[in-house]
């Protein structure tokens, strides 16, 4: 929530959590995760900032309900970005398997979204070049996942890694663009991304940035997924044609309208080397 609110482009910040009890204790003791005092423009705590609004309830539930289609849905109620931070994919209880599983659930999440909306996803620990393909390792749910993201309609996902989160393990998160037009933003140079941030991010008393672990820089490094993913992904049991390439020239396999490409590291990785040569080019 405190970081939303760092975006004067943010109108409203919807934060739901099932446990009131572990909100109120964090707030207590994790007082930092709370504290927008040094936002101008924001309030002491996060959660009386205006634009927050906190709501104690089952999230599957919310969603479900209330996006069931996406015709049945307001489009001035529905989000320009959804962060689903929820049970890591290899927790194996139902209620976990359910959060990547449940086609109600997913497609209410995409119903959810703007036209040129983006969901964020937290997939767990990082893979190593050791690990099988999701689809057969203890990720299985994460493999799911993307299969019916791109099910329901979105039309291009991207995966990187976060280690400033202070886990044992670099943080998987995924991307999912409903229009693949979108992605175009997440290429931007850094340069490109160091600007929009400066003019959308609300200022500081303490004239320190808003930003602590991000800057156009790091976006750069986001920008392409990690070798292990690729590896992973050449995994499966039937080998995709893109990684037997790999072995000889890689040529005429990325061209400029393979924007919807679902979740390839493959070519988004040397999609990734085409978009930063064209930019130097340029």
């Amino acid at each position: 929530l405190r970081e939303a609110l760092k975006h004067t482009t943010v109108e409203k910040a919807v934060m739901i959590e099932i446990d009131k009890d572990v909100v109120q204790l964090s707030r207590e003791y994790l007082k930092e995760w709370s504290d927008c005092s040094d936002l101008v423009g924001s309030a002491n705590d996060c959660f009386e900032d205006p634009r927050a609004e906190v709501r104690y309830e089952d999230a599957m539930q919310y969603f479900i309900s209330g996006f069931p289609t996406d015709e049945a849905v307001n489009g001035s109620d529905k989000f320009d970005v959804i962060v689903m931070d929820s049970l890591d994919p290899n927790v194996k209880i139902s209620y976990a398997v359910d959060l990547y599983s449940n086609d109600a659930y997913i497609e209410s999440l995409y119903n959810g979204l703007t036209e040129s909306g983006i969901l964020v996803i937290q997939l767990g620990e990082s893979n190593t070049d050791d690990d099988p393909a999701d689809e057969v390792g203890k990720f299985e749910n994460r493999a799911i996942i993307k299969e019916k993201l791109k099910e329901v309609g979105f039309k291009s996902m991207h995966i990187y890694t976060e280690e400033h989160c202070e886990f044992q393990w670099p943080w998987t998160i995924l991307v999912a663009f409903k229009d693949a037009n979108t992605k175009q933003n997440w290429h931007r140079s850094a340069g490109e991304t160091d600007l929009e941030i400066r003019k959308r991010l609300l200022t500081t008393k303490s004239g320190h940035p808003a930003l602590r672990n991000y800057d156009g820089a790091t976006h750069s490094n986001y920008q392409l997924p990690p070798k292990s993913f690729e590896i992973s992904y050449c995994r499966q049991e039937e080998t995709p044609e893109e990684c037997a390439m790999l072995t000889r020239e890689f040529v005429g396999v990325v061209e400029d309208d393979d924007s919807s490409i679902a979740y390839n590291p493959v070519l988004e990785r040397r999609l990734n080397h085409k978009v930063k040569a064209e930019n130097k080019a340029v």
